[in-house]
């Protein structure tokens, strides 16, 4: 009795395969030879299934992965002719594969090809022995939500102590995010201090089997060394939507904060004992540790006026920009395609890639800022530059988003410690809790 009551139970909860194809929360391991033997919940009806989760080898077409899972050649051709909502020429390798026969049966009966975390391929059998395709797409719902955190060291430190209730893969796209937003405003490697904070408003999507990923940011707050950074996103009548500060100012000022896109600083400007020669000497400029191959990009718009070796700075590359400033970056392993000196690049250009050519024991970008032949702190240099402002005539309708949105942000960071729950701590990170979309 107690084995017939587990088979019952174990028919029970796979019967409903179809709903459960569709929970794509956690990704199915790559098992070719697991099977799973159920029945439906009545005896006198029931069947039993063997299911099989495989995925697409390199190389391999679908027709041939459909062949290893048991379908004969020519039925497999007319189940890839079916599945018309892809191009079987440009399915990627990994391609997660599950098949359902009835364990009385060689052939499955169905076949669901997983193209993405929220959209699925469903072939079935007709009873004219056809396969029918159905496509099925997860839906997602959307609230707004707020993020708060503490420095300790970085800003994805920050965030991922902060939007604690998010899967970590989601927080480290979210910091990623902000990151891209604030990346001419802030030198996350070298601006951030211990104590700053970051609070941010964004969108949260969700499926009803849990999935979750960031939306868009909405608005988000600094205090980096004591002073406020605000970004609001915002589109108006002849605005486009993008990112302006608390000024109605665009995010996108004339020069990135830092040459590298990912970066971890291993000295600041100042005086420093140099690895090398063993001298105490002044260290102009700024040292970015990271990986060999890095690609290091132009900090603005100008023309190369030097490409090539330069001393203790190896492979070197100097850009004049328009406002007559001139940056040096150092050390590079090799330079990026086409530069050479009179080239015009612009913002964002890879122009060379990390490396430890000249005087260096590791593989690092050295970069220097120079105003009038002198060297200058990048930090002071570029204190000052913002974006261009919006059109006037949208500039009512941005104080009006701008005041609805941070009244929103501060109202979801109040409210878990008005109520008495997840309190925001001290250095712990933060909160998260939902709002109603309307209040947006």
């Amino acid at each position: 009795m107690k084995k017939d009551f587990a088979g019952w139970l174990l028919a029970a909860g796979v019967l409903g395969l179809g709903a459960a194809a569709l929970t794509f929360g956690r990704p199915v391991q790559n098992r070719p030879a697991a099977s799973v033997l159920t029945a439906g919940p009545r005896a006198s009806v029931a069947a039993r299934w063997r299911t099989r989760t495989d995925s697409l080898k390199r190389g391999e077409t679908l027709a041939a992965a459909f062949q290893r899972a048991g379908i004969a050649p020519d039925d497999a051709m007319r189940a890839v002719l079916a599945a018309s909502a892809l191009d079987p020429r440009k399915v990627p390798a990994g391609l997660e594969i599950t098949t359902t026969a009835n364990v009385d049966s060689v052939a499955p009966s169905e076949i669901v090809l997983k193209l993405s975390v929220d959209r699925l391929v469903r072939l079935s059998r007709s009873a004219s022995n056809e396969w029918l395709q159905k496509e099925e797409k997860m839906a997602w719902t959307t609230d707004t939500v707020a993020v708060a955190g503490v420095v300790r060291s970085t800003l994805v430190g920050a965030i991922e102590a902060g939007a604690h209730t998010f899967p970590q893969k989601v927080r480290t796209e979210l910091a990623y995010a902000l990151a891209d937003i604030l990346e001419y405003r802030v030198d996350l490697s070298r601006d951030l201090q211990p104590g700053d904070s970051v609070h941010v408003l964004l969108e949260r999507q969700r499926t009803a089997s849990g999935l979750i990923r960031p939306g868009q940011i909405l608005a988000a707050r600094l205090h980096v060394d004591g002073r406020p950074i605000e970004t609001v996103q915002f589109a108006g009548q002849t605005t486009k939507s993008s990112y302006f500060d608390g000024e109605g100012k665009s995010m996108r000022a004339a020069f990135l904060r830092a040459p590298l896109a990912f970066r971890r600083i291993s000295s600041v400007f100042g005086m420093r004992k140099h690895p090398i020669l063993g001298t105490l000497r002044r260290h102009a400029g700024t040292d970015y540790a990271a990986s060999a191959g890095t690609p290091v990009r132009a900090l603005g718009n100008g023309v190369v006026i030097y490409a090539g070796w330069k001393s203790g700075f190896g492979n070197t590359v100097e850009i004049r920009h328009n406002n007559g400033m001139v940056t040096r970056y150092g050390h590079l392993r090799a330079f990026g395609s086409g530069i050479r000196r009179g080239v015009s690049v612009a913002i964002s250009n890879t122009i060379g890639f990390v490396g430890m050519t000249g005087l260096a024991t590791a593989p690092h970008l050295h970069f220097e800022i120079l105003i009038n032949g002198q060297q200058r702190d990048s930090r002071v240099a570029l204190r000052n530059m913002s974006g261009e402002p919006m059109a006037p005539g949208d500039r009512s309708a941005f104080s009006v988003v701008k005041t609805r949105l941070f009244a929103s942000l501060d109202a979801h960071l109040a409210a878990p410690a008005t109520r008495g729950m997840n309190a925001l701590l001290p250095g712990t990170g933060a909160t998260i809790d939902g709002v109603p979309e309307g209040n947006r």
